[in-house]
């Protein structure tokens, strides 16, 4: 991940660690072109048409600034397995075991390619979150087919006049 990526990230971040703060749970997208521009919904994880809309208006964004780079970001709850990770959406219920609450991440950059990664976040008993470090992911990845930031992906790098088009 080039520094510009990573300073799109710690400002997406930090911006979602306020969110969560106060208890809002929002997607956020970073847009980095001509100029920079944030972008937020709070129903991007109630429902996968939800979500692709919100990402499809984030690519229409993305294409009037000619953007280059975009850092994809929204709280969630995964469930580490031995070969795999599930993701479900934050609720105010307890959590089940082995799961873990976190804000996955998505970033994305003409030159450099994707990565992908989070930012485990536990709670105090009176609910406040802990932030841990990020964690960037490593090894080979497939993300899974409802991975936040998928659909902005797919519509920058596939659709003619996306960033990475000549």
């Amino acid at each position: 991940m080039n520094h510009d990526t990573e300073i799109l990230l710690r400002n997406v971040a930090g911006r979602l660690e306020r969110a969560v703060t106060e208890r809002d749970c929002p997607a956020m997208v970073a847009l980095q072109g001509d100029r920079t521009l944030v972008l937020s919904d709070y129903d991007y994880l109630r429902d996968d048409s939800t979500a692709a809309a919100f990402e499809h208006r984030a690519a229409e964004k993305a294409r009037q600034i000619h953007a280059v780079r975009f850092v994809f970001a929204v709280p969630q709850v995964w469930l580490f397995e031995q070969d795999f990770v599930y993701g479900r959406a934050v609720a105010n219920l307890p959590l089940r075991e082995g799961e873990q609450e976190l804000i996955a991440w998505m970033s994305f950059d003409a030159g450099d390619g994707v990565d992908y990664g989070y930012l485990p976040y536990a709670r105090r008993p009176g609910g406040e979150p802990v932030f841990d470090d990020h964690t960037v992911i490593t090894v080979p990845v497939q993300p899974y087919d409802e991975f936040p930031g998928r659909h902005l992906l797919r519509a920058l790098t596939q659709d003619p006049g996306g960033p990475t088009s000549t």
